[in-house]
């Protein structure tokens, strides 16, 4: 059962993607509409962040409780209401209020969901899941861009991501049997873990402070605040920057943002292959090396060229961290703790994501291009 699950979480984790890289392809063309500062995405991130900390730091309890296809059809039941409501804001204020359930719901399905592949698959998989990811945070800045230089709003951009999550939501609560039979079987030769069902661990979840206990839980913690930091700062400001520092046009912009997604999304399909020669340890290293060589090119003087070269290249250098981290969290924590040590990785990422865009536009909006 769980190869047949395989192309349900796929297009679970493109649903992840689609809706994460939109805000920052369309603010260019929102904040003067709502008369409000470029600054002012920070606000909706900060928004959007904070209720996933909150869904994630309440993952365990929830897949425990209800089991991971309940709990990822439920979530993206959320995001699709959010992102209808996005569509339909003609205000800031709306925009911050339909941020909630927006937040809520993605943190749910994305510590969920990374956990069972954890448990389940091996890296490689990992690895191409997030990829999927990639996918459709790659399309997200397509497909506002398209809206936007066709003659069409920001809002029919978000209504069309929309409608794409309810239909993804139907699919998901069809096939809640499958999740079901995929939680009731062995874990198979991919999976090289012990626990194969998220709701047969008969136990209470871990409250924070048990968690935090466990060696080495506050390093991982640090880890994905930093890297969450890099992924969300670019993806959220690029477009932003190509527009104010570059002067090129924000519908324009709005596409070249993609290649940022489109880095991560290569690179994860090509980590996928690299995990059969190298471990997640190595992989994670070559990410770091490929992140900081592509920062040095976006900010050298050089010209459009190497900025479009270093957001390539530092795309290409997140790919790898984030799903090797958390495929080697059974293996570090153990299979029993690794939907609450995951569940706070997720929390710690989203608080990077939460504290620093908001901080960078602050900082935009102050200091001249």
């Amino acid at each position: 059962m769980l190869s047949f699950l395989l192309p349900i979480i796929y297009l679970s984790f493109i649903s992840l993607g689609l809706p994460d890289s939109l805000l920052g392809s369309a603010w260019p063309s929102i904040y003067p509409e709502l008369n409000v500062p470029v600054s002012f995405a920070g606000i909706v991130s900060m928004i959007i962040a904070a209720g996933t900390i909150i869904s994630s730091l309440q993952s365990e309890l929830l897949t425990l409780r209800f089991g991971t296809g309940r709990v990822t059809a439920v979530s993206v039941a959320l995001t699709a209401c959010a992102l209808i409501g996005f569509s339909l804001s003609k205000s800031f204020p709306l925009l911050c209020l339909w941020a909630v359930p927006y937040g809520l719901g993605a943190g749910s399905v994305d510590a969920s969901l990374n956990n069972y592949v954890a448990l389940h698959y091996k890296s490689r998989h990992m690895s191409w899941l997030h990829c999927m990811w990639g996918v459709g945070a790659s399309l997200g800045p397509v497909v506002m861009g398209s809206f936007l230089t066709g003659g069409h709003t920001w809002n029919d951009g978000y209504r069309l991501i929309g409608i794409l999550q309810i239909a993804l939501t139907l699919i998901l609560f069809l096939s809640l049997p499958l999740w079901k039979k995929g939680a009731a079987a062995d874990p198979g030769p991919d999976s090289g873990n012990s626990v194969s069902s998220d709701t047969e661990l008969n136990r209470q979840p871990l409250s924070l402070q048990e968690i935090i206990r466990i060696p080495g839980a506050k390093a991982i913690m640090l880890s994905f605040f930093c890297y969450s930091t890099i992924e969300q700062t670019t993806g959220l400001w690029v477009s932003s920057y190509f527009v104010l520092h570059d002067h090129i046009p924000a519908q324009t912009a709005a596409g070249y943002a993609g290649l940022f997604f489109i880095g991560i999304t290569v690179g994860r399909a090509l980590s996928g292959f690299l995990t059969l020669v190298l471990n997640d340890r190595q992989m994670i290293r070559l990410g770091q090396a490929g992140i900081l060589i592509g920062i040095i090119l976006l900010l050298l003087p050089f010209g459009i060229t190497y900025s479009f070269a270093g957001l390539i290249l530092i795309g290409l250098g997140c790919a790898p961290i984030y799903p090797c981290i958390i495929h080697s969290t059974p293996a570090h924590f153990g299979a029993d703790r690794s939907q609450a040590v995951i569940g706070v990785q997720m929390a710690s990422a989203y608080v990077g994501t939460c504290i620093m865009p908001p901080l960078f536009g602050l900082i935009a909006e102050y200091i001249s291009a």
